[in-house]
């Protein structure tokens, strides 16, 4: 008889790495507020209360944090235009971990998110009067594209947080300035 192969699973220890996991989104979120350009790994696991090497085994990297803070903000139903900040921020700090490697690879939007993101706006009445969906999901492409990283980002010489306040002002064009 051949023994059955079974998961170890401990609601105790999946209770604590959902905590962790909400303590270093809650982290990175707040760090996010007072930094723009987005937080180090080394700071969301101060300010989280948890080691590095937590936030890596939870996110993989720093770019996997700032994606899931865009997509809790995205889930969250918040209404203002700074559901929009995370997203961006998320797209900036993922270019900034290898420009080099970025320039070699085509870009890929993911047409579905960038959708979602348009349709929210929308519904949430966001987007400037006579602006279609389609402009906007083709706004925030191109705010999220490696392209507009890049040729703003300059090899480092502006930061990444002057990059997204760049790219947050030309979101400006597709949002409605008093909902």
């Amino acid at each position: 008889m051949t023994p059955i192969a079974r998961a170890y699973r401990s609601p105790r220890r999946e209770s604590a790495a959902a905590r962790t996991q909400r303590a270093i989104l809650q982290a990175a979120q707040t760090l996010l507020r007072d930094r723009p350009g987005g937080p180090t790994v080394g700071a969301i696991a101060k300010q989280a209360g948890v080691s590095r090497l937590s936030v890596y085994h939870h996110f993989g990297s720093r770019a996997g944090v700032l994606t899931a803070v865009a997509e809790a903000a995205r889930g969250s139903g918040r209404s203002d235009w700074t559901d929009l900040r995370p997203f961006v921020a998320a797209a900036v700090a993922h270019w900034a971990t290898d420009p080099s490697l970025f320039r070699r690879l085509p870009d890929t939007p993911a047409p579905e998110r960038l959708r979602e993101l348009a349709a929210r706006l929308a519904a949430e009445d966001r987007l400037r009067p006579g602006c279609s969906l389609k402009e906007a999901e083709d706004v925030i492409a191109v705010l999220t594209s490696f392209a507009a990283f890049d040729r703003l980002h300059q090899d480092g010489r502006r930061s990444t947080a002057a990059v997204i306040e760049i790219l947050m002002r030309m979101a400006g064009s597709i949002l409605n300035p008093s909902p």
